[in-house]
């Protein structure tokens, strides 16, 4: 699960060819503005509410529900199986993710970011509302796998609570992600990263 992240800043995404996005945006929990690039404009980062809000949402407080989708269950969830089943995936850039984590006893916020500097591109799915409502244009969701016995995202949460992590896309993944034509290809990226790939801090407020 992955309630609070910190967006890749607009100096990092500058690496990308891509505009830098002309939006303010900072750090980030459900409901907040941040940068993603679709499969619907891939040339351009989008400003998205962080947490889905379905077409047939009547208030963007959804959001605050909506935030994380778990893999297991997106062709059956009200909330996420239209944007799955019609492919609307997208790359969420994180410079950091925060978890809670419980080794010493009490929780204790981690920031978790690459090791390498560089901006970790989450999968996610996305919805786009075309009326004016007052609801947010676009949204995201992160999707989540099982990270039971993993090195380093088996630390966070709970001890008694399933572990759950977001998807970190490889760097050379990203295009195939966007670029994927079905469930089964979607669903064959969805794999927890080597845990080299990231280092871990204690971050409290």
């Amino acid at each position: 699960m992955c309630a609070n992240y910190r967006p890749s800043s607009r100096e990092a995404l500058l690496a990308f060819p891509l505009p830098p996005p002309d939006f303010a945006y900072g750090e980030a929990y459900p409901g907040s503005v941040v940068p993603i690039v679709t499969n619907f404009a891939p040339r351009v980062w989008v400003p998205a509410c962080f947490g889905l809000i379905p077409a047939w949402a009547q208030d963007a407080k959804i959001a605050r529900s909506t935030y994380n989708a778990r893999t297991e269950t997106l062709g059956e969830k009200p909330s996420f199986r239209d944007a799955w089943t019609r492919g609307q995936l997208c790359i969420i850039p994180a410079e950091a993710i925060y978890e809670p984590c419980y080794e010493s006893g009490k929780a204790v916020r981690c920031r978790i970011e690459r090791a390498d500097g560089r901006p970790m591109g989450i999968a996610g799915i996305w919805e786009r509302r075309i009326k004016d409502d007052g609801l947010p244009s676009w949204s995201m969701s992160m999707l989540t796998i099982n990270a039971d016995g993993h090195p380093v995202m088996g630390r966070f949460h709970k001890p008694e609570d399933e572990k759950r992590s977001v998807v970190i896309l490889p760097d050379e993944a990203w295009g195939d992600w966007l670029r994927s034509k079905s469930e089964a290809v979607a669903s064959s990226m969805l794999a927890m990263f080597e845990p080299e790939l990231v280092r871990v801090a204690a971050d409290p407020r």
